[in-house]
Parts: C-alpha cells; structure tokens; sequence
C-alpha cells in the first residue's frame, strides 16, 4: 500500500493522500504520484486532477523525519530525488492541477501544494516550510515556487524565518487562490474541475505551457511562442469545434484533438 488512492469522476481524477497519522510522504507514495500523473496524461478524458488529504487535520505533514535521523546521505539524496522526480512530474501535468488544502501543509505537504496550478484552503488550516529548524531546507521546489508566488520577501519569511501562516494568510499573500469553510475544500475543487471541462483541453495545454515558460523564459522569446502555439491549434479539431459550438450558441463537445 502506498499511502495515496486515486479515484477518477467523470473528466476529473482525485489523489488522496492516505497515511496516518499526517498523511506523511514516503518514496513508495512519491513513486505512485508520478505513476498517476503518468497515466492521467495518457487518458485523454482527464482534464483536471485533484490532490488532498485524508481526514481533516492533515493534508500532508511532508516527509517522515526519522528517515534523516541517523544522518545518512544516501537516504537523503534517494529521498530528495524521489521528491523532484514526483512534483515535477506533477508541475508538468498538462491538465489542470489544484490542491484541497484541508488541514496542515507542512514541508513537502506544502511543496506538493506549490507544485499544483491552483490551491484552496480550509479555513482551519496552516501552511509552512519549516525545514531549516531541524537542519534541512525545502528540496522539493520550495525554494523557487514558494518564491514566484508570494515573493522574495514572503518566501523569506516562511523559509528563513520558520514563520508558519494561516490559511486566511495565505490568500492575502498570493499563496492560496480560495478560502473556503473547513469541510469544503473538496467539493470546491470539483466545482474548479468542472469549469476546466468547458476549456478545450488543447487550448488548457497551450496556454499551461506558456505560463509556466514565463518562469524561466526572457519575454523577448515567451511572446513569439504565443504566437506560435496560438496558430498550432488550427490544426485541432477542438479549435474548429470552438468557434462552431460558439457561433452555434451550444456547449462545445471536446475530443482533446
């Protein structure tokens, strides 16, 4: 058993992280996440995933500390690797990823959260990196999400400083995009998931890709590239069903094509 259970409803896949008691990670559950990921991509019926926790405390307390207690390089740089290769492959999803935050995101349970396209928050929950009080640092894309979020000077606060915010916070900031009632957190991100099916998959992809490029990317080469990708979707059949379905005043049925 992993720790994480997928459920597929209608266009939509929901991750559960499921190992009391806080939902920690371990390498075999960061295997199965990018196994997932993997496979919703292959399916071209899912246009969104979810990712939230078990229970209502935790959403994910991040990784189990004793791995690192006997101070063994190996297991750190094993677990390291496992972290990267599992939220970059969920950065990279081509759909529309949003994380139910409705407990705790602390460490890799936040990174995990930071690696999403979107996240709500739980009114009782609290976010955090606080890995350098115990001798460690965010190695799962902390440093560098938490940052083209919030900021430098917000980043700094949560990782330098430890300094742990809640979850109305954490909207103010730029960190979350929703605050919704303890309980909701869920149900909110289906309602997001829903909204996703009305884009043409293809287009959702086009423009993930262009968003994310402005992280690394210089404008003077991001902006030809939106040109670029914008003529390729002519050779869709989404494209063509679009501006049909529009023009036609009718939902449009999309073949992810």
């Amino acid at each position: 058993m992993s720790g994480l259970r997928c459920e597929i409803v209608d266009h939509c896949a929901v991750i559960t992280i499921d190992n009391p008691p806080a939902n920690t990670w371990t390498a075999a559950s960061l295997q199965q996440l990018a196994e997932y990921v993997d496979t919703l991509e292959q399916d071209g019926s899912i246009y969104s995933l979810i990712i939230t926790g078990a229970g209502t405390k935790f959403f994910s307390a991040g990784a189990e500390l004793r791995l690192f207690a006997d101070g063994d390089k190996g297991t750190a740089n094993a677990m390291a690797n496992a972290f990267g290769a599992a939220f970059e492959r969920l950065s990279a999803f081509s759909g529309v990823s949003i994380a139910a935050i409705n407990g705790y995101a602390m460490g890799g349970g936040l990174e995990v959260a930071l690696a999403c396209d979107i996240r709500i928050v739980e009114q009782h929950a609290q976010l955090a990196l606080p890995e350098a009080s115990v001798g460690l640092l965010p190695c799962a894309g902390g440093t560098q999400n938490l940052t083209a979020l919030v900021g430098e000077g917000w980043a700094k606060r949560m990782i330098l400083l430890g300094e742990r915010v809640t979850a109305q916070q954490a909207v103010h900031i730029g960190l979350a995009e929703s605050l919704v009632e303890s309980g909701a957190g869920l149900h909110s991100a289906q309602v997001m998931a829903q909204m996703v099916e009305r884009q043409s998959p293809g287009s959702v992809r086009a423009c993930k890709q262009l968003i994310q490029a402005g992280r690394t990317m210089p404008r003077s080469q991001a902006l030809p590239l939106e040109r670029e990708l914008f003529v390729a979707l002519f050779d869709s059949a989404d494209q063509r069903e679009g501006v049909s379905a529009f023009l036609e005043k009718r939902p449009a049925q999309w073949q992810n094509s």
